[in-house]
């Protein structure tokens, strides 16, 4: 007998929007999601990722029981030897020898048990996670300022500020469902939105002013406009006396005119002067702001300039007033809340001497930490020198993710002991573990996350979960168990661990803390099974203008610009920044498996300037080798005027699942933050080179080609992405033999002329794999045309047409949302659509997300211009 649950509520495990999702189950399987319009978040809007939900909980690439040594084995064998291992490292060489590595995708309650675990009971404080890649230096910021980790901001106020800023915020890519809302708030009251990023991002389609300040010259343009407005008389004299100390030390301190701000950013002075006016003048001020800040060697001095000048003018604790920091994971914030980080302990406390002794009352911990842990880069360090024997790593990725990506994988090499708990069976840092524990993934697990904007929501299970994969919670109490500490982690539901969560939070606080979840102690399980979305505080962060310091008063930072940690020279003489693609996710463990987030990016890029590519011989579509003295990868250039001369732009995502040589992270330098630890992400020096080949080529296929394959042969380039119903291959390679080699086929059709080459494999009488290869990229046919071209019944010699079968569209997908190409958005211009609104009307495209918005406008002003008229 069939069944249909329609409707259940959960919540999108992708960027810190936290976005609300009702899900539709049939026979215990995910068949579509829908965005929740009772969320607050998202109002019921979802991004393209979060539309696709449901291609990816598919079984093909998940780890199904654990492994020891590559070996299945069952759940007690690898528990009790994940204990004993760690039980030996204590042993002998006590609780600096373990630490735990964690991760923004893991619930709160896994958080939770997984610190409790560490601090408490194992005696040391080495448990970090991602998110010190992500908003550490927030995290430093707030502290340092409020007293405490508060974002004092929520979405709303992008809709009732008049001026919004967005600083090193590509939103519209990255938040693209908070994008669509500030669009239309822009759209509908005329709100006036600044853009502050070195290049031109998607976000730049709905700004008013863009400033492409420098690299790293964030501090200069803020202590420039705390300078001005205090030259100007436009602080808040009476905010500063009554709620604030430290601005004194600061004025004196902060002294950035005009003209040296010019020199430092790279602005103008009328953009300058336009945007200090701007902010004077205008009474409900946002400054969002994201990794393009935080991601920094000098970051929590940035995010620290951006709240200055916001405490100046009294623009905190009101409506459509605030910095606003927003984190890129979807419980980055629960991290935060449990204390999921080496130098916090739980709930908003610190390695103070009162604090740690009230949470060891509270928890009863036998081995108390009693001082910080050692923060990501310098854990992995600890890993390479020996000091840690035993690390635990659950959810992540770090050997694509942390900088000097190389080292890290020496070091996991190395260590005596890595457990990964991961619901994927081939990752770069799986390869790397000693024991492999089966999670479950997004669908399956059950229990809490908090976003940007402090919300709680419920990620609620939907499926069962495939194989012998257990939530991380579970996982963590039984190795808990197995050490000898089954009492203080015999919870069996996660409602019960969140209502001790909630305890702790509440513990002794008595409004010291704004983080306080007191009034959620003791729901029945019923009531934890129906929570609804609800922020912390239960009112306006400082609405009051009481802050969490000893004094209540709000701390002015007095900050200096310093220089990014690694700088250019002759060898290296150019700038690469990394970042997010619109549609991909991390290291693409889950959006890597979902054709359709392919259609606007398929392969990895290296965006670069004219100027910079004209004199090292690259032209668009050139494979391109990008390298310093950490190593090399490979990229697709992508020349444009999109960035600065000087810069570079690379994606974070692409690894060795994906394609040979492109992980990004190898060049990144392992400086970081002095107060954070956060990693300086944004600013790497390089050079690049084209990569002389002979044949560029793609290739559909329904048979397998493994990694390894590619590796073996020697091939220059390769990537790969899913195809609707087979693999597709990007690959740039000398010799034509060498790739028909790595192909299976009992005959092999083939047709050649000196600049172009095309074969089709069969295998029992059924086409196998197409492959087209030609010596200049902008010859070759897309990827959804060849995989049309295998599928369709027709004569082989028609397969190797480069006629696209039938009526196919084959140009590139703009609007993913809505499936609108770039061929369909030009006949809706020739038919009389003259803006993107008029587009929106007729086509849908920009209506969902958003996240397409920039490059629709970018279609309507070539179409203005005649430079697109005559394509169709």
């Amino acid at each position: 007998m069939s069944s249909t649950t329609e409707g259940i509520a959960t919540t999108c495990p992708y960027c810190g929007v936290g976005c609300g999702v009702r899900a539709r189950v049939s026979n215990d399987a995910l068949i579509a999601v829908e965005g929740d319009s009772a969320h607050p978040a998202n109002q019921g809007k979802l991004c393209i990722k979060g539309t696709n939900l449901a291609a990816t909980t598919g079984t093909e690439d998940r780890l199904l029981t654990p492994r020891i040594a590559g070996a299945e084995t069952d759940w007690n064998t690898a528990l009790d030897f994940v204990a004993q291992r760690f039980m030996d490292a204590l042993d002998e060489h006590g609780p600096e020898s373990i630490a735990f590595y964690l991760s923004g995708q893991l619930l709160t309650e896994d958080y939770y048990v997984a610190n409790k675990l560490m601090k408490g009971f194992l005696g040391g404080a080495n448990v970090d996670t991602n998110s010190r890649l992500c908003m550490a230096s927030a995290v430093a910021a707030h502290k340092r300022a409020f007293g405490e980790d508060v974002v004092p901001c929520e979405y709303a106020d992008l809709e009732t500020a008049e001026l919004v800023i967005l600083s090193g915020s590509n939103m519209a890519w990255a938040h693209p469902v908070a994008y669509q809302r500030l669009a239309a708030a822009r759209e509908r009251q005329g709100t006036r939105v600044v853009v502050i990023d070195p290049k031109v991002t998607p976000t730049c389609a709905i700004a008013d002013l863009h400033l492409a300040i420098e690299p790293g010259s964030d501090v200069a343009l803020f202590n420039a406009l705390l300078t001005y407005l205090a030259d100007s008389g436009r602080v808040d004299h009476e905010f500063i006396a009554e709620h604030s100390c430290g601005w004194d030390k600061t004025r004196q301190h902060v002294k950035t005119d005009v003209v040296n701000a010019c020199v430092q950013t790279g602005l103008s002075e009328p953009d300058l002067m336009t945007f200090f006016e701007w902010f004077a003048e205008t009474e409900r001020v946002v400054t969002v702001f994201s990794q393009g800040v935080n991601q920094s060697s000098q970051g929590t001095d940035k995010a620290n300039a951006i709240i200055n000048c916001h405490l100046a003018t009294g623009r905190i604790g009101r409506s459509g007033c605030g910095p606003f920091s927003i984190t890129g994971q979807p419980n980055a914030m629960g991290g935060r809340e449990v204390g999921g980080m080496a130098n916090q302990l739980a709930a908003h406390m610190d390695f103070n001497a009162t604090d740690v002794d009230r949470v060891g009352r509270f928890w009863q911990a036998p081995n108390m930490a009693s001082e910080p842990g050692l923060k990501a880069v310098d854990m992995f360090a600890a890993v390479a020198d020996g000091t840690i024997k035993a690390i635990w790593i659950m959810g992540t990725n770090p050997a694509v993710s942390l900088p000097d990506s190389n080292a890290i994988r020496d070091a996991l090499s190395a260590c005596p002991t890595v457990v990964v708990s991961d619901c994927i069976a081939a990752t770069d840092t799986n390869a790397y573990a000693d024991v492999l524990l089966p999670a479950q993934g997004w669908g399956e697990k059950d229990g809490t996350v908090t976003n940007s904007e402090r919300c709680l929501s419920r990620q609620r299970r939907l499926i069962a979960p495939p194989g012998e994969a257990k939530s991380d919670w579970w996982i963590v109490c039984q190795v808990a168990a197995r050490m000898g500490f089954e009492e203080a982690f015999d919870y069996t539901t996660p409602a019960q661990i969140f209502d001790e969560h909630a305890r702790l939070s509440a513990f002794e606080n008595n409004g010291k803390r704004a983080f306080d979840l007191g009034h959620l102690v003791n729901l029945a399980a019923t009531e934890y099974d129906r929570m609804v979305p609800m922020q912390w505080p239960k009112t306006r962060p400082f609405a009051n203008n009481r802050f969490s310091t000893p004094d209540g008063r709000a701390r002015f930072v007095a900050v200096t610009p310093q220089r990014p940690f690694q700088q250019t020279s002759a060898a290296t003489p150019l700038v690469l920044n990394t970042g997010r693609y619109r549609d991909q996710w991390h290291t693409m463990t889950r959006t890597g498996a979902v054709t359709d987030l392919f259609q606007d990016a398929w392969v990895p890029a290296l965006q670069i300037h004219p100027h910079d590519a004209a004199p090292r011989n690259i032209n668009e579509g050139d494979v391109v080798q990008v390298e310093n003295s950490l190593g090399q990868i490979r990229l697709i250039a992508d020349v444009t005027t999109d960035v600065k001369p000087g810069s570079l732009f690379a994606p974070i995502h692409w690894n060795d699942q994906f394609s040979g040589r492109a992980n990004v992270c190898q060049l990144v330098e392992s400086a970081t933050d002095p107060i954070s630890g956060q990693p300086e992400s944004k600013h790497a020096a390089v050079d690049c080179k084209p990569v002389t080949v002979r044949w560029r080529m793609r290739l559909v296929t329904l048979e397998p080609v493994e990694r390894e394959e590619f590796e073996r042969s020697g091939i220059q380039f390769w990537s790969r992405l899913p195809g609707p119903n087979a693999m597709c291959f990007e690959v740039a390679a000398d010799n034509l033999e060498v790739m028909l080699s790595l192909l299976d086929a009992t005959d092999i059709v083939t047709m050649q002329g000196s600049d172009r080459f095309r074969a089709l494999g069969r295998a029992e009488d059924e086409p196998k794999w197409l492959l087209f290869g030609s010596d200049r990229y902008s010859q070759l046919p897309t990827w959804r045309h060849l995989a049309a071209q295998l599928e369709v019944e027709t004569e082989d010699w028609q397969r190797l047409s480069s006629v696209p079968p039938g009526t196919l569209d084959t140009s590139r997908c703009i609007c993913t949302c809505f499936q609108v190409t770039e061929q369909a958005i030009l006949r809706g211009l020739r038919a009389g659509a003259s803006s993107v609104a008029e587009l929106g009307d007729a086509l849908s495209c920009g209506t969902n997300c958003g996240s397409c918005r920039h490059e629709l406008s970018q279609l309507v002003e070539s179409f203005r211009t005649d430079d697109l008229a005559a394509v169709v």
